[in-house]
């Protein structure tokens, strides 16, 4: 393939084998004045999906795919897939249509006519999820921007297209800690946002648990912000000073008053507090530790058992 500005779409997949066709059909409607390349990555499905795909591949020359050996995640999905592509610009998206492929064009005119790095999505609404999901999604928002080291857009979705600049950026960025919402913002780029509605899917359900989400909101945080650390230091200081206030009281009373010191609940209670904050204290160390170590085994982040 020679085509100028070819778009390659890079489509993450986990059991997704009744999407498949349906994607490439939509993608290739919508997109018939854009030459395309589609880079689908099989995260360890347990479903036909790799069948699925190979079929496509076999009939159209325009499909490559990347299997992994088992299931890395999302996120490794996605880096597969931008470190597969070929085409001078490159979207990545969802293959349930949950990301409408109706903008595509729109996008890809932004950074061909309009001169802008990147094109991103973002929800203007939260329809359809539960409403403690929501807030929860809202106030991650609000603290990773309050925060860390990128100001990340409310709403923000892995519906995004680059230049082949922004995507040899992202792929310099080789930690195994991957929250990519926050490696887009990081290496910055001049971005035009699209609203998008929150689609439905076209089959299947989300991979996504409350746990799930919550362990990569923590990803994030660790990944690009220490506000954690700073946290616990001001928590410390904080706990201290009325601490020894109290010292300084319980030793007035009995040097002046003879007054003695109170008993078990007294002490009780303050070995229960400042016990409490040292495991939170020592939690939040962990968890910056655990991703130094897992950053310091140098592993690679996902392993490929196939690809075209």
């Amino acid at each position: 393939m020679e085509e100028k500005n070819r778009l390659s779409v890079i489509v993450p997949c986990k059991d997704e084998e009744s999407c498949i066709e349906q994607f490439v059909k939509e993608v290739s409607l919508v997109c018939k004045n854009i030459p395309l390349e589609f880079v689908f990555v099989d995260d360890g499905s347990s479903d036909g999906t790799l069948r699925e795909i190979k079929k496509l591949a076999d009939g159209d020359g325009r499909v490559r795919y990347v299997s992994f050996s088992r299931n890395f995640g999302k996120e490794a999905a996605l880096l597969a897939g931008l470190e597969h592509c070929t085409g001078e610009i490159a979207v990545t998206m969802d293959v349930d249509l949950q990301h409408r492929p109706q903008l595509l064009p729109e996008m890809y005119e932004a950074i061909v006519k309009e001169g802008y790095d990147c094109a991103a999505a973002r929800r203007t609404d939260r329809k359809g999820e539960p409403a403690i999901r929501s807030w929860f999604a809202r106030r991650f928002y609000s603290v990773m921007s309050r925060f860390s080291d990128v100001d990340l857009v409310d709403g923000s979705m892995d519906y995004r297209m680059m230049k082949r600049q922004v995507v040899d950026e992202i792929l310099k960025l080789r930690e195994a800690n991957r929250f990519t919402k926050g490696i887009y913002q990081w290496v910055g780029f001049k971005t035009r946002w699209f609203e998008a509605d929150n689609a439905e899917r076209v089959s299947g359900t989300t991979k996504w648990s409350f746990a799930g989400l919550a362990a990569y909101s923590v990803r994030g945080i660790v990944a690009f912000s220490t506000a954690p650390l700073q946290l616990a230091s001001v928590l410390g200081a904080l706990f201290c000073i009325p601490t020894f206030g109290y010292i300084v009281y319980i030793v007035f009373k009995w040097a002046f008053f003879g007054e003695k010191a109170a008993g078990w609940p007294t002490l009780m209670c303050a070995v229960l507090m400042l016990g409490g904050l040292q495991l939170l204290v020592i939690g939040i160390l962990g968890t910056y530790i655990a991703g130094i170590y897992r950053e310091s085994k140098r592993r690679p982040v996902y392993i490929a058992r196939e690809c075209k």
